[in-house]
């Protein structure tokens, strides 16, 4: 089977198209799609979003289009050529595991009891999609609010099918692909001295513009079969700051999966991140500058690459 990739690229007038890329090269997947099913595609290709929605249709499609690619049956250009967007533009959700490796807690100051996993289920937050989501190259925006936003290399699961009350058994049959996430977080933000009967502000903490840096594309899971083998390595300008692997996590991606799923249906294009490793800036004191940027990547997946600039 051929590996591809799912994406969204900019046209002329900047608006995201969907593409599939083979190699170094990408189609337009409208004007493919419609090639391949003679007009008759049982999907939308409006976006990546309906795609997903259609998922178990689009399937053996992208597959045959990408086979045509490899083989050169079928016209494509330069992958340099395109400016790529975020994969996913509107999520339907961006579920974030908090504190789901080890080394990270340790660094964060909890003690080595706190994370026995035998005691506790996964902590989830949430994310706004619509207010954070950007895409690579694009500005990650430094509020006025913080002084001390941090970065966190994650790997992103992507949901393609519905699903609700799975088992840690039959959980990644929702799972469309994998994507890098950068759960960007504003540490001086997390805490509510005016309201001390709440602990955390998760909202003001991360959901901030463009704190969720995704893409550059979806691997579909027919690429990536073992997951917790993908490195995990961030880097802040020339300064390594993270490395690690995904095998790493205290709670999987199935666990993770069955603990959301309890409580609600899984939908075609939320997106799961996974949680981060350690190497973060707080341990440290040192947090993203105007003018740093950002790079992660992710084995099996690609690479992910930010400026930093002041926002508003």
């Amino acid at each position: 089977m051929t590996d591809y990739r799912l994406l969204n690229y900019n046209d002329d007038n900047g608006q995201a198209r969907p593409g599939l890329s083979v190699g170094d090269t990408v189609v337009d997947l409208e004007s493919a799609v419609s090639a391949e099913t003679g007009g008759k595609a049982p999907f939308s290709t409006a976006t990546t979003l309906t795609i997903l929605e259609k998922w178990d249709d689009a399937l053996p499609v992208l597959e045959a289009i990408a086979a045509k690619m490899e083989a050169g049956d079928i016209e494509t250009q330069a992958l340099s050529s395109v400016t790529l967007n975020a994969p996913l533009l509107y999520p339907s959700a961006i579920f974030n595991a908090g504190s789901n490796y080890k080394d990270h807690q340790l660094e964060m100051g909890a003690e080595d009891e706190e994370t026995d996993k035998s005691v506790v289920q996964p902590y989830m937050f949430l994310k706004s999609p619509a207010h954070t989501v950007i895409g690579p190259g694009a500005e990650i925006k430094i509020p006025h609010t913080s002084k001390q936003v941090d970065w966190e290399a994650e790997l992103g699961v992507v949901i393609g099918r519905y699903g609700r009350n799975l088992t840690k058994e039959n959980a990644r049959s929702i799972v469309a692909g994998y994507t890098i996430f950068n759960d960007l977080s504003a540490r001086d933000c997390g805490a509510r001295p005016d309201w001390p009967r709440f602990k955390t502000d998760w909202f003001a903490h991360k959901s901030f513009e463009t704190s969720a840096p995704i893409g550059p594309w979806i691997v579909p899971v027919s690429s990536i079969p073992d997951p917790y083998q993908c490195k995990i390595d961030l880097w802040v300008n020339d300064d390594h700051k993270q490395d690690a692997n995904a095998g790493m996590m205290i709670f999987n991606i199935e666990e993770q999966i069955e603990y959301l799923s309890a409580r609600l249906t899984l939908r075609p294009g939320d997106v799961i991140a996974t949680g981060t490793p350690s190497g973060v800036g707080r341990p440290h004191g040192t947090f993203l500058n105007p003018g740093d940027r950002v790079k992660i990547t992710i084995g099996g997946i690609g690479e992910l690459s930010n400026p930093v600039v002041k926002g508003i």
